[in-house]
């Protein structure tokens, strides 16, 4: 089994596999390390919107989307209580397509790692990240196989995160859950057919102590999505009597937003709810750093601005550009200054970028949480819907983060940097 790299990647989610897909397609040797077996349901939305489409596309996965996802998102809306408030969606800055659509993460995440494998990226699935070191110059990466004590340890210069939220990695992840308070957010998600959702709507959810979302996606599923607060839902508990936790979201969310329930009059959920969390919303990117993060393990918006899936595929794109450029002065990826430089100037794009996202999902979502506080919101949103529209528009609907210059030459395979060239040539070594 090969067991040296030039990169190891940690979680083969869309971060993650768009990262791959980059690496080796430069001539990267690139190990991709994942511990669920595909195709998994995830407690994620599945809106991908159109600023994402053409990276999509140049990651080589754009036709199978374009055939599988569901119908386009073109308008926005505000349930709360009795009150529906609905507006346009911005279209994106490019013309074709111009908005986004939803697919559900059992396909896209399988069609992302299928193109990574296919470039030439080495998957390792399922494998767990057992441990993290470093001797000298190189990253090690002690991975076990799942269902088994067979383990084997990786060898990388550079080693990138792209674990999701409630990973233990490196994130102290252990130990918030260990903090629990009445506040914490906790994440549910359920499918279902035969929901009478109008195709193309993006309904946002507003009830007391959380906020949540619905959509229509591929096969026509529809995702219903929320975070509650576990104060909030331990009351819900108390109200509706001898149900799951999942069941009683569902039940809140009927009686909270009449939206919901005209939306699910008839229909039938497919399989059972996801619940996960606590959310921990916020910028992970660390001085300290020896290794490179993307996706939520680099930061994460609170999720009612659907933005999760845009900043993990973008975060990879802003990354790679860096990792490609012309590389240290001494032709190697082992070089301590040249990381030291990379990490810099990709953290402040990822801020450049991300951060008034992250403050934005931040004010909406604590609002949206708060109905008896933001009725005189809720009057503005009545007189001017498209005020939901600037909302869309400044939660990074219609921008990307990597120019398209940057996304043609990355998507052209950006010829092996000088990095590469000279990088420690791999080694192998027999499993037992």
């Amino acid at each position: 089994m090969k067991t040296r790299f030039d990169a190891v990647i940690i979680g083969a989610g869309p971060a993650g596999s768009t990262a791959a897909i980059l690496l080796a397609r430069a001539g990267w040797s690139v190990a991709l390390v994942e511990k669920q077996r595909f195709p998994r349901r995830k407690v994620c939305g599945e809106c991908i919107a159109a600023s994402n489409l053409p990276l999509l596309h140049a990651l080589g996965i754009g036709k199978q989307f374009d055939i599988s996802a569901g119908p386009e998102l073109r308008q926005v809306a505000l349930m709360q209580g009795r009150r529906t408030l609905t507006a346009d969606l911005p279209a994106a800055h490019h013309p074709h397509p111009a908005w986004g659509r939803a697919l559900g993460r059992e396909s896209l995440d399988t069609l992302m790692l299928e193109q990574a494998r296919a470039v030439g990226a080495t998957v390792l699935q399922p494998w767990s990240v057992q441990a993290l070191g470093k001797n000298a110059d190189m990253h090690q990466c002690e991975i076990r196989a799942i269902g088994s004590d067979h383990t084997e340890n990786l060898q990388a210069p550079v080693l990138i995160a792209a674990h999701g939220s409630w990973e233990h990695l490196r994130s102290g992840r252990a130990e918030r859950r260990l903090a629990r308070r009445p506040s914490d957010l906790f994440a549910f998600k359920a499918n279902f057919r035969g929901a009478r959702l109008a195709p193309g709507l993006l309904p946002i959810l507003s009830f007391e102590g959380g906020y949540g979302g619905m959509v229509l996606a591929d096969q026509g599923i529809v995702t219903l999505a929320c975070c509650i607060r576990e104060d909030r839902l331990e009351a819900c508990r108390r109200q509706f009597p001898g149900l799951s936790a999942g069941e009683t979201v569902e039940a809140c969310l009927k009686h909270a937003c009449l939206g919901v329930a005209q939306a699910l009059s008839g229909a039938h959920r497919q399989g059972p709810w996801l619940a996960t969390g606590p959310i921990d919303p916020g910028i992970r990117l660390r001085n300290d750093d020896t290794l490179f993060r993307i996706g939520n393990a680099a930061g994460e918006a609170h999720p009612i601005i659907g933005e999760g899936m845009s900043m993990a595929i973008q975060s990879a794109w802003l990354l790679c550009a860096q990792l490609l450029q012309p590389g240290p002065p001494s032709g190697s990826l082992h070089h301590a200054s040249w990381q030291a430089g990379v990490r810099q100037r990709y953290a402040a794009d990822w801020r450049r970028h991300f951060t008034a996202r992250l403050r934005l999902a931040a004010g909406f979502a604590h609002l949206a949480m708060r109905p008896r506080l933001n009725s005189p919101f809720l009057g503005l949103l009545a007189r001017w819907p498209a005020l939901l529209t600037q909302l869309a528009r400044h939660g990074g609907k219609t921008a990307c983060a990597p120019s398209p210059a940057t996304v043609a030459w990355l998507a052209s395979g950006a010829a092996a940097s000088p990095a590469h060239l000279t990088a420690a040539q791999p080694t192998h070594l027999d499993a037992d």
